[in-house]
């Protein structure tokens, strides 16, 4: 029997809840497959650790999770610490230093769940979002100068480079190659943005020549919000920037039926460091305490952390329990239009992994 260190960080918000949710699940499920265990240890670290200590993660933090197998990761934010202190932090933190350059967000729309979207179906909507989470907008080259004066000045860099993208590249490239349709949409904004982009347009060029097999297109990313939402039948993969992707990410949940259902895996593909598999929604402090927070989406990223490690029968057992959970409308928390608590849905997801037979 395999034996998988995972390092639990709850972090802030609802992150606490869904956490705890999906230990259950997966607790559940390593129960029932009966060929791995998970031995978990959870840190503290996060908003309250910053108001203890004023930092959001001990100074080893990383060498404290450098050697897990996985980390599962809830949210970071808190009303009262400016969202640069916790983002930078905690989450970026441990993405960086990692190089979990491959950020993957698949989006589809789950049985039982309805898209915002007219007349749109699970099968015109089957998406995977590959965004590269390494440098880009959010490289953090850049400062402020002069403040509190009239002339103060602050920069941020967009930071590209030809190792960076090319490796994002093929990332995309290979897994939509991995995929039916094997079609990829490159996102960009080389028109206005006529340096990083128009390199980020050459590099994905040059590393087509080497996937003939995978159909490609592409698209400015202020069109491409209008053809998620007009159009989004034509796409499948997609691969864009680090801003680019995380607000597109976003708007493909939203398409999709509630951003509570989303996933992600924030991934080293090379596995010289551990992977971190979170889900989007971040730390909603306005439903914090009141148990009715989606945990789906820490759900289905425990399906894309199993997959990770190799778990591939259990991740699908799990992905068939939140189906089926979706499905029934008795299990939609109030942001998929219902009145389920989390617990309630975590229980029931629990039910079905005990029950699954197929």
């Amino acid at each position: 029997m395999k034996t998988y260190s995972i390092a639990a960080i709850p972090g802030d918000g609802i992150g606490k809840e869904v956490i705890a949710a999906g230990l259950k699940v997966l607790d559940a499920l390593a129960a029932r497959d009966g060929g791995f265990k998970l031995d978990v240890r959870s840190y503290d670290w996060g908003s309250d650790y910053y108001r203890k200590t004023g930092r959001m993660m001990p100074e080893d933090g990383l060498s404290q999770i450098r050697n897990a197998d996985a980390i599962f990761f809830g949210a970071v934010g808190a009303p009262d610490v400016p969202d640069h202190i916790t983002l930078w932090g905690l989450r970026l933190a441990i993405c960086q230093p990692f190089d979990q350059y491959a950020n993957v967000r698949p989006t589809r729309i789950l049985p039982g769940i309805a898209s915002p979207l007219a007349g749109v179906t699970a099968k015109d909507l089957d998406w995977v979002i590959v965004r590269e989470n390494s440098e880009g907008e959010y490289a953090g080259v850049g400062g402020r100068a002069h403040r509190g004066l009239p002339e103060e000045v602050a920069t941020d860099v967009a930071v590209f480079t030809r190792a960076g993208v090319e490796r994002i590249m093929r990332f995309a490239f290979k897994l939509a190659q991995s995929r039916p349709r094997k079609l990829l949409t490159i996102v960009t904004k080389s028109n206005a943005q006529r340096h990083g982009m128009v390199m980020w347009d050459e590099i994905a060029a040059e590393v087509a020549k080497d996937f003939p097999d995978v159909t490609t297109d592409k698209m400015l990313v202020d069109a491409m919000t209008v053809r998620m939402t007009l159009k989004p039948g034509s796409l499948d993969t997609i691969v864009a920037t680090n801003l680019h992707a995380d607000i597109l990410s976003d708007l493909a949940s939203a398409l999709s039926g509630s951003i509570g259902v989303a996933p992600t895996a924030n991934i080293n593909p090379e596995r010289r460091f551990p992977s971190m598999f979170e889900p989007i929604h971040g730390s909603a402090f306005d439903i914090t305490g009141k148990g009715i927070a989606n945990p789906i989406g820490t759900f289905w990223s425990a399906v894309m952390m199993l997959e990770h490690l190799g778990e591939k029968p259990a991740a699908q057992r799990l992905m068939r329990a939140i189906e089926r959970a979706t499905a029934n409308p008795d299990l939609h928390t109030p942001d998929l239009g219902g009145r389920a608590t989390t617990d309630a849905v975590t229980d029931g997801v629990c039910a079905v992994i005990r029950a699954d037979n197929a």
